[in-house]
């Protein structure tokens, strides 16, 4: 049985501050207010017989199960069940990857899934994990800030400062170039709030290369864990994605009339902690695998900006495919609401392939500690 989706809507992002443009909302009426706008956008995302949302900081605000508390507040139907997850900076995407399996196999005729992540409520590391300090873990496993973790690999395989800056405002300038077009279709206003709060549209090269490295200071408690490694820090705030506030959310079903796309394959991966952000690009080659199809084959491409490091080197790597990849810009201009990414970049992959008229999208996703996840859909039409 295939797996169908009907709709994915993603909020604008606000920056995660008191006065961002989505603070005074609480995460559940973000998730609210995208099933009411699938509602009203011809969908009937209340029939839903489950609710998956990814979201890292799993405590205050986003605590006693978020993804149950917004089912409730958004009022599906009782014999609905809903949890939560943490996969990290993949959890959006691994929500919706779980709801196909289940419509897959038959355990339920139709799902909402996706992510939500309110950092402005709940800051990155909320949840004060014994793990951010356990000093029992091999140093190749202790825990290290994704952000010492990208100048690291940034050294490790030699991405330059210069192509960094490169990508900064490549996604910058996409993300005002996009802004009133149909690649923000599925972006759904809330609270006021129309635009990518966090975005800088008057970046330059010049206004790039003026910023210092950013995370130098962020390392200094993990010497352990980099077992005396001294790095040569390269991020600056604008290679590293702005923390926000947002949500994403598909409709997915075993029903293929009135569906945007068919998801063709989906695929998780795990990667050395010690080497981080890369396990996106195993996650991607799986689904490659999965769906026989090569990167030339996609028309488009989401590719999660996490850190610079990870997109100069998809760049890099696949010079080919720049005008397929992050059309309406990407996380270094947007910002990155953790559990709720996955999800926003999926809805942004199927508002590129309508705006376009392609046929097949991949989305990819990584995470700190060896985290990766990738989607292929199939437009449909």
């Amino acid at each position: 049985m295939s797996a169908y989706i009907h709709d994915a809507v993603r909020t604008p992002r606000g920056k995660a501050r008191p006065d961002g443009g989505l603070a005074v909302l609480k995460p559940h009426e973000l998730v609210t207010g995208l099933i009411d706008a699938m509602e009203a956008r011809g969908h009937a995302p209340r029939a839903a017989e489950a609710l998956i949302l990814g979201c890292v900081g799993q405590v205050g605000a986003q605590g006693a199960n978020v993804a149950l508390v917004s089912k409730m507040h958004a009022g599906l139907d009782d014999a609905a069940f809903a949890f939560a997850l943490n996969n990290y900076c993949v959890s959006g995407l691994t929500a919706v990857g779980q709801a196909a399996a289940l419509v897959q196999t038959g355990a339920v005729g139709s799902a909402l899934a996706g992510g939500v992540e309110m950092m402005s409520r709940v800051p990155f590391m909320g949840d004060k994990a014994d793990y951010y300090e356990d000093a029992s873990f091999p140093p190749r496993t202790r825990y290290l800030p994704v952000a010492v973790a990208a100048d690291r690999l940034a050294e490790d395989i030699g991405v330059t400062r210069a192509e960094m800056d490169a990508a900064a405002l490549t996604s910058q300038q996409r993300t005002a170039f996009a802004e009133g077009t149909p690649l923000t279709a599925s972006r759904i206003p809330l609270n006021g709030l129309s635009h990518e709060e966090a975005a800088r549209p008057k970046t330059s090269s010049e206004s790039l290369a003026s910023l210092p490295p950013a995370f130098a200071a962020l390392a200094a408690p993990y010497a352990e864990a980099l077992e005396g490694r001294v790095i040569d820090h390269r991020h600056t705030v604008s290679h590293a994605p702005p923390m926000s506030d947002g949500a994403g959310l598909a409709l997915i079903s075993s029903q293929a009339e009135g569906a945007r796309a068919r998801i063709l394959a989906w695929a998780e991966a795990g990667g050395d902690p010690a080497a981080s952000l890369t396990a996106g690009f195993t996650a991607m080659d799986r689904v490659l695998d999965q769906a026989g199809l090569t990167l030339a084959d996609m028309d488009r491409i989401e590719f999660m900006e996490a850190f610079a490091v990870t997109i100069a080197k998809f760049t890099r790597e696949h010079p080919t495919l720049s005008d397929k990849v992050n059309v309406g810009g990407g996380h270094l201009a947007k910002g990155h609401p953790m559990g709720a990414t996955g999800a926003i970049l999926l809805s942004s992959l199927l508002d590129a392939l309508d705006a376009c008229e392609g046929r097949y999208g991949l989305v990819v996703a990584a995470g700190a500690q060896g985290v990766g996840s990738a989607m292929i859909v199939e437009r449909m039409g």
